[in-house]
């Protein structure tokens, strides 16, 4: 079974990622891709300052690693406020939730992540906060208990998830404004990757730049991961300096391949073609092949190698298409699958 915390290419947030907090963008200019999300976020916070309100209240979905924590704090600092941050399963009682609701401010902003994973009942306290910035509390027990509705000061919350099916429709309906963020293209991962080495003061040739960020797979947490991995292999190796040849020695020690794809991608990809036949087949019979989570392949490994093109989801399971072969350097044996619209 592969170790996904310690995998090199997971977007998941791991310890080592919390040095990147001092490499994060502060405002909206400093934001590199993600333009569409960016130009809607400047008139929704251009709008609010000028009425004096709350901001409307957020919703982040996307793949992990794509920035959602830092759109988040982006906003707090455009708008002036304070941000308080938790997380779907740290609320595990709707008193947790009372308690952060009323300590916030006029204009304060709640950041939730993996706002999916809410438990019923806090949502339920969640809702009428949200909707009429208001508190309903239960006082005392059995015939004498009654029902007092604390007014709260207009405030925002954004939420993030990875798993935007998975949230219930009366929480996604009260979310004003919904934004998908997808993976960076490679000029946006190319500055990406500059800024963070000048930031770093990293010595690293335009080229040495382009191999770490075209092998991060679009997504920035993977690709400063990279980056200091690879600057560590250049201190060790190569004086310090970063350049092509260095970050491509250093990227294959790591065995993360030219276009990103590390051991469980090819793990994924083989096991469909070797055991399978190219597919189709089903999640949970990948997932026992390879003595992985599901979980794992649909969240960490599937968006990826989908948007790559080297996998397909069709009605009948997965099935790896002949881009997937050819950059596998296996020979295609199977005809070619209808993708799924």
């Amino acid at each position: 079974m592969t170790d996904e915390p310690n995998r090199v290419l997971s977007p998941q947030k791991r310890p080592e990622d919390q040095t990147d907090y001092a490499m994060r963008p502060r405002r909206l200019d400093d934001l590199i891709g993600q333009d569409r999300v960016k130009d809607n976020l400047a008139i929704l916070i251009d709008a609010a300052k000028r009425r004096g309100e709350a901001l409307d209240h957020v919703l982040f979905y996307g793949p992990p690693g794509l920035g959602k924590t830092t759109l988040a704090h982006v906003i707090a600092n455009e708008m002036g406020v304070n941000i308080k941050v938790t997380a779907g399963p740290v609320i595990e009682r709707a008193g947790d939730l009372a308690a952060i609701l009323t300590n916030l401010r006029a204009g304060d902003i709640l950041f939730i992540d993996e706002v999916h994973r809410l438990g019923r009942t806090v949502e339920e306290v969640l809702y009428p906060a949200m909707e009429d910035y208001a508190l309903d509390i239960m006082i005392g027990k059995g015939p004498s208990a009654r029902n007092i509705r604390l007014k709260l000061p207009r405030f925002t919350v954004i939420g993030a998830t990875t798993r935007l099916a998975l949230l219930t429709a009366p929480l996604r309906a009260r979310f004003g404004a919904v934004y998908r963020l997808d993976f960076y293209d490679l000029e946006a991962m190319n500055a990406i990757v500059q800024r963070a080495a000048g930031m770093m003061g990293v010595p690293a040739d335009p080229e040495g730049i382009h191999e770490i960020a075209r092998r991060a797979r679009g997504t920035p947490r993977v690709a400063l991961r990279l980056l200091k991995r690879v600057r560590d292999f250049a201190q060790v190796r190569a004086e310090g300096h970063i350049t092509v040849a260095v970050a491509r020695a250093g990227l294959d020690l790591m065995e993360v391949d030219e276009l990103g794809l590390d051991n469980l991608d090819r793990q994924v990809l083989k096991a469909i073609i070797e055991k399978y036949n190219g597919g189709p087949v089903g999640l949970e019979t990948i997932a026992a092949s390879i003595s992985e989570e599901s979980d794992t392949i649909m969240d960490v490994v599937e968006p990826y190698l989908l948007q790559r093109g080297f996998l397909d989801r069709t009605p009948r399971g997965r099935v790896v298409t002949r881009s997937a072969y050819e950059h596998l350097g296996l020979p295609y044996h199977g005809p070619e699958q209808a993708r799924l619209i």
